[in-house]
């Protein structure tokens, strides 16, 4: 099991959650996100403890292949880690963006789309984030309205509850209002189109770039009646709240006991701590795991137990 050092930004909109959420010891502040698991080129995430202390996840990947990922994952996407998590704190609202299919990100020559879901933390009251389309629109009324700033009138807008799962799936716009506070499970994949950024400036006065012609091509204008996951949580018993191709994310809310059986599944396990706290075990190791961290399971555990008061995001491929 590993645990690995935070990889922290500090942004122009970042707030001051992440560091008390995560126990940091640091004196950062405007910390808008904390990569969490990443194979990001660049932004490789580093192993935290245990004898591949230093070591980063793509160089477990490499040397540890299916055993660490499982076949299928191995076969399909090589040594790149196939998820990136996250946590991130606005404090002021982000860009309006999307993110296109693997298809159309392929066409665009890029190497792949982004499907991703956020999982509300304790957010500032009164936060809110958009979702969706609200109302059909088509291409042509999308430029419109990007033009003459109205593009959010389209947009569902949610009031933020601590507990809240959206779903992202590529072509859908959305945006993090001010004051959410999410943890992220998306693709391995760093490719977002910014439709529109409320015609603010940079620190050196210009107004950020727009991707106005490649968002028009990836942009589904499928019109939902909701665009929040509904679940219901249940204390000591795993609750999925979304499966799609590229992750399976099951929220536990513990206050007993529970070993957590892996041996049909054929991939790696996030678990990723959002209150509270306790212990992992699994092949005779023993990890702390409290509100903040993130622990990767390799494919080759087969069995974790978890003992503690600690609520969970469960997360794999």
């Amino acid at each position: 099991m590993y645990k690995f050092e935070p990889l922290l930004k500090q942004t122009l909109w970042g707030g001051d959650k992440i560091i008390p959420f995560k126990h940091l010891d640091t004196k950062l502040d405007h910390v808008g996100e904390s990569w969490e698991i990443s194979g990001v080129k660049d932004n490789e995430t580093i192993v935290a403890n245990g004898i591949y202390k230093g070591r980063t996840l793509n160089e477990l990947v490499r040397e540890q292949k299916a055993q660490l990922v499982g076949e299928e994952n191995y076969e399909r996407f090589g040594e790149e880690f196939p998820l990136l998590i996250k946590f991130i704190d606005a404090r002021q609202d982000l860009s309006i963006q999307v993110h296109p299919t693997d298809e159309i990100a392929h066409r665009q020559g890029k190497s792949r789309g982004k499907t991703e879901m956020w999982y509300a933390l304790e957010s500032t009251p009164g936060a809110q984030l958009y979702n969706g389309l609200k109302q059909q629109i088509t291409p042509e009324q999308y430029k419109a309205m990007v033009d003459n700033d109205t593009i959010t009138d389209a947009l569902a807008r949610y009031e933020v509850r601590e507990g809240d799962v959206f779903f992202i799936p590529a072509g859908r716009i959305h945006a993090i209002g001010a004051g959410c506070f999410v943890a992220e499970i998306q693709q391995t994949s760093d490719v977002t189109y910014r439709i529109y950024d409320f015609k603010r400036k940079d620190t050196n006065g210009n107004y950020r770039e727009l991707h106005t012609k490649e968002a028009a091509e990836s942009i589904d204008y499928t019109v939902l009646d909701n665009y929040r996951a509904e679940y219901e949580s249940v204390k000591n018993e795993g609750v999925q709240v979304v499966t799609c191709p590229y992750f399976t994310t099951a929220v536990y809310d513990l206050t007993e006991p529970m070993t957590l059986d892996y041996s049909e599944l054929d991939s790696f396990v996030i678990l990723i701590a959002v209150k509270g706290e306790g212990v992992i075990s699994s092949d005779g190791e023993k990890l702390p795991f409290q509100m903040g961290d993130t622990i990767l399971i390799p494919a080759s555990a087969k069995e974790v137990k978890v003992e503690g008061e600690v609520k969970f995001l469960e997360t794999y491929v």
